[in-house]
């Protein structure tokens, strides 16, 4: 019961996107499509969920045991900065037109504020290896919950009549705003 709780938590009611407003470059700069968005959100899972492993294996077996705790933020940087740089090479083997799409956003990723954030939450809730897992894949699906609702959202802007004064960046932050007070109804749930 206590996995479920911390799933439902962490995809509907602390997303870490609109309720607590980490992870904010990505999502108004790669929403545009849905396909860079589902890009974008894969790579944020992959990185999210091995950066919250590596940083709390570092965390308990490296920083504790030597009384070095103080050290974590930017052993936690380090470890986020290497991962991007093996997704981004994987990307760039693999798929040549996503790593195009995603463009100066990937490398965004290693100053990504929620990937950083998710590490320490995880540190500071004083979850176990499991619950870590559980919360980080949980928290980068809720990011991706959120990244393609918006991303859909965005792509009928392009049908919309908005006026001039609105276009761009300026809507897409009103309808942030909008959807994170949609998200502001599951608040009951937990």
């Amino acid at each position: 019961m206590e996995y479920i709780m911390i799933i439902i938590t962490a995809i509907f009611v602390n997303n870490i996107l609109l309720s607590q407003f980490l992870g904010i470059c990505p999502f108004i700069g790669v929403s545009n499509k849905i396909s860079t968005s589902l890009g974008m959100s894969g790579a944020i899972m992959f990185v999210m969920t091995i950066a919250t492993i590596s940083t709390w294996l570092i965390y308990n077996y490296l920083l504790v045991p030597f009384g070095i705790e103080f050290m974590q933020t930017i052993s936690f940087i380090l470890v986020i900065a290497a991962l991007v740089q093996m997704v981004e090479i994987i990307l760039k083997k693999t798929s040549p037109a996503l790593y195009q799409a995603l463009g100066v956003y990937l490398p965004l990723i290693t100053t990504n504020c929620a990937i950083l954030g998710v590490a320490l939450l995880v540190i500071q809730k004083d979850y176990d290896l499991i619950r870590s897992v559980v919360f980080s894949v949980s928290t980068s699906a809720g990011y991706a919950l959120a990244l393609i609702i918006f991303a859909g959202i965005r792509e009928q802007f392009e049908l919309a009549e908005i006026p001039q004064g609105l276009k761009g960046v300026p809507i897409a932050l009103i309808t942030a705003g909008i959807l994170a007070m949609a998200f502001m109804g599951f608040a009951g749930l937990a």
